[in-house]
């Protein structure tokens, strides 16, 4: 059984890998939807992260769907206190920004559309500097408060505001970060090591990872000469000009054979193996696309082998 880890501070505890829900109501429909979240949960999985946004860049759609999936599920599952829901708050077309009053009646949304009392952890998905964080905090808190979030998040946000804000809280007693949704993964490093990376260490912030399989990049389907289709195909693609990618790519080839597993259960690994990560993001569409992502709760890769693919991916 994969043991769960401690979400920064918290209280809540989640599996090593965190199911990202961005496909659910776009690439896959509910049906598929409740079956990958039904897999994912039967193998331990406790873990949900959305938004308020998904899937609103879909045709036909307004943002809300992936929490209308969830919020289905867990109602027909009954299952609500089994699992860890993470959404977020400033991207949904009827509630941009990270105003107070915005932060509020997005909470209040999302609450609706996922069936429950309580959103587990409540990230700003993108911050918004001409709010100061003052007013975001505030906001938040008042929420925790309220019993309707237990704990907050910041994605998208520089080192200088996430240390603001956690200033400020610190200084007023009022509800403080306690993990951080970072772009980190084998080939997008900078993103989040460095700056960023201290304040999460020196604060005790648990990083939950987006991008961890570079959208799909380090599933090592993309190779050269090789077609890909998909939404993601040509972002995902461009990894195979550089250098960088090739290493990598190389690198997880030879570690997943020694191993016998997917190279995206090496790619995930080795981000969870990474000082302050408690549990990379990463979607299936399908249930047979899961295994791959769910093998990082069990492998634990050598010195020798993170060592290689920290080199390659430098």
């Amino acid at each position: 059984m994969t043991s769960l880890r401690k979400l920064g501070s918290s209280d809540l505890e989640v599996f090593p890998l965190s199911l990202g829900g961005n496909v659910f109501g776009w690439t896959a429909d509910e049906a598929m939807s409740f079956a990958v979240l039904d897999a994912y949960t039967a193998a331990g999985g406790n873990f949900v992260d959305t938004a308020d946004s998904y899937s609103s860049w879909a045709d036909g759609n307004s943002g809300g769907e992936s929490e209308t999936v969830i919020g289905n599920w867990m109602a027909a599952r009954g299952n609500r206190d089994d699992v860890v829901i993470a959404t977020k708050v400033s991207q949904h077309p009827d509630f941009p920004g990270l105003t107070a009053s915005n932060i509020k009646a997005a909470a209040d949304a999302s609450l609706q559309r996922l069936r429950t009392d309580r959103i587990d952890l409540y990230y700003t998905h993108f911050d918004k500097p001409e709010v100061p964080v003052e007013e975001i905090i505030g906001a938040l808190d008042e929420l925790v408060k309220a019993g309707k979030v237990r704990a907050i998040g910041a994605s998208n946000i520089s080192a200088a505001r996430l240390s603001e804000s956690l200033a400020f809280s610190d200084r007023e007693g009022l509800a403080r970060y306690v993990a951080l949704q970072p772009h980190y993964n084998l080939v997008s490093r900078d993103t989040y090591e460095g700056e960023l990376e201290s304040v999460a260490a020196r604060a005790g912030l648990a990083a939950v990872p987006y991008y961890a399989l570079a959208s799909g990049f380090l599933t090592g389907k993309y190779r050269p000469g090789a077609t890909v289709a998909g939404p993601r195909a040509a972002g995902a693609g461009k990894h195979l000009d550089t250098e960088r990618g090739r290493k990598v790519l190389a690198a997880l080839d030879d570690i997943a054979e020694a191993h016998t597993v997917p190279v995206a259960t090496v790619a995930l690994a080795w981000l969870a193996a990474q000082p302050t990560v408690a549990a990379p993001i990463a979607s299936a569409r399908t249930v047979e696309q899961l295994p791959a992502l769910l093998g990082v709760g069990e492998l634990t890769l050598t010195d020798e082998e993170m060592a290689r693919l920290t080199q390659a991916s430098a």
